[in-house]
């Protein structure tokens, strides 16, 4: 009987330190997997407080000369997805973005077509434009840029339309990420009337272009 309390004995024994060893396993195996995501890390970024960094130009065209409304104070942030590689960063995903720009920060050098514009676009009800990412696609580009194709909705008087635009990106060596590109629509799509001015004598048209550059900071 001596043997038999032995053998089990034993079989309980060699049992537990089997299950530890599984136990240990997992639970390096879960320190490991979990460093790994820490070296490609998901951090939120904000819009540098920097005007010199930051850009925003409108841009139209009119039956007389073409025209331009520029703004260097907006406020956003993004999730991007951030791997270190060498001595530099990747970016490999952007999970979220937004950007919210006061209408009436966007100035030309000329009074008249800023007050007409801001009666267009409707600044007494609707006082920003505002852009929210749905999904981004990245890739990497030449040069340490990497290219964004993102989908997002951009609201402007009040009205959302969904628009598809190329951003491209640069990680910094402070680790600011810089993005810059463009977009063009058209007015009418806002339900926005193209403005006029000196009493219908010049007329602007209807397609504009948005161009942005902004830096990201952490």
């Amino acid at each position: 009987m001596g043997g038999v309390y032995a053998i089990q004995y034993d079989f309980k024994f060699r049992l537990t330190m089997k299950n530890n060893f599984i136990k240990d396993a997992l639970l390096i195996g879960i320190c490991v997997f979990g460093f790994n995501q820490n070296s490609e890390a998901q951090s939120t970024y904000t819009i540098s407080s920097d005007a010199k960094a930051n850009g925003m130009k409108l841009s139209g065209t009119s039956s007389m000369h073409d025209w331009d409304m520029n703004a260097h104070v907006f406020a956003g942030e993004a999730q991007f997805d951030v791997k270190k590689q060498g001595d530099g960063e990747q970016i490999t995903g952007l999970n979220s973005l937004t950007f919210s720009l006061p209408v009436v920060n966007l100035k030309s050098d000329k009074k008249g077509l800023d007050k007409n514009a801001y009666e267009a676009l409707n600044t007494t009800l609707h006082k920003d434009i505002h852009y929210k990412l749905s999904s981004a696609i990245v890739s990497p580009e030449k040069d340490g840029k990497f290219l964004i194709n993102a989908i997002g909705d951009l609201t402007i008087a009040g009205i959302t339309r969904e628009v598809t635009m190329d951003v491209y990106c640069l990680v910094n060596s402070n680790s600011t990420i810089s993005c810059s590109g463009s977009n063009k629509l058209k007015m009418t799509d806002y339900k926005i009337e193209p403005p006029s001015f000196m009493f219908g004598a010049m007329k602007t048209g209807d397609g504009v272009t948005l161009n942005f550059t902004m830096v990201y900071e952490n």
